[in-house]
């Protein structure tokens, strides 16, 4: 009995959500046709086509940025072209590469240069430091890091350097009193070796 009572119930409901379509068709009886424009006020359909037969041209090219250089740029800048010939081959030290300031990838070439640092790879650690100081160029442990690497390495000169960088970023940094332990280390020792380098390349 509460079967045929909700297939009642249930048969009732589509009928008047089929009643409900079939009104909404056109009074002839055709169905409008795909991809029909939607409607549009009789003064946009003017301006559209007013627009259009101006210039031509659809208006998305009216947002175009013009990027041509001003007329008098060339007698303004008048070795501009040349630095940028200068530039591409890599001839000219003033032109740089500029990488983004991202400290996630500057933590994340840091993270791997410690993995290589004790797995005693200090070439490819120092790689992975030197990367991090492109992404974060002020990063204090990557300074202190290469130093390091570059102490294994035998650069005493460049592992002063970093050293000296780490402590021009951060004078009293938890890394400070052995960055000044190393610093003394290493100045008895280039005393000690006398104005020659001693590192081959």
């Amino acid at each position: 009995m509460f079967r045929w009572f909700l297939t009642t119930c249930l048969l009732v409901l589509l009928a008047g959500v089929i009643q409900a379509q079939v009104e909404q068709l056109p009074p002839s009886g055709n169905t409008p046709p795909k991809n029909q424009a939607p409607p549009r006020s009789q003064e946009d359909k003017q301006a559209s086509q007013e627009a259009s037969k101006e210039t031509g041209m659809s208006s998305s090219k009216n947002t175009q940025i013009d990027l041509s250089p001003p007329a008098d740029d060339a007698r303004n800048h008048p070795d501009s072209g040349s630095a940028i010939m200068d530039g591409d081959s890599g001839d000219n030290p003033d032109v740089q590469e500029m990488h983004p300031w991202d400290p996630h990838r500057a933590a994340k070439n840091s993270e791997v240069g410690e993995f290589y640092f004790k797995r005693k790879n200090y070439r490819a650690a120092l790689a992975r430091y030197q990367e991090a100081l492109e992404f974060k160029p002020n990063d204090a442990e990557a300074n202190f890091r290469m130093a390091q690497c570059y102490e294994k390495l035998n650069d005493p000169d460049q592992a002063a350097k970093h050293y000296q960088e780490y402590l021009k970023i951060l004078p009293q940094g938890l890394l400070a009193p052995e960055a000044h332990k190393e610093l003394e280390k290493l100045g008895k020792t280039q005393a000690s070796q006398g104005p020659e380098k001693t590192q081959p390349k």
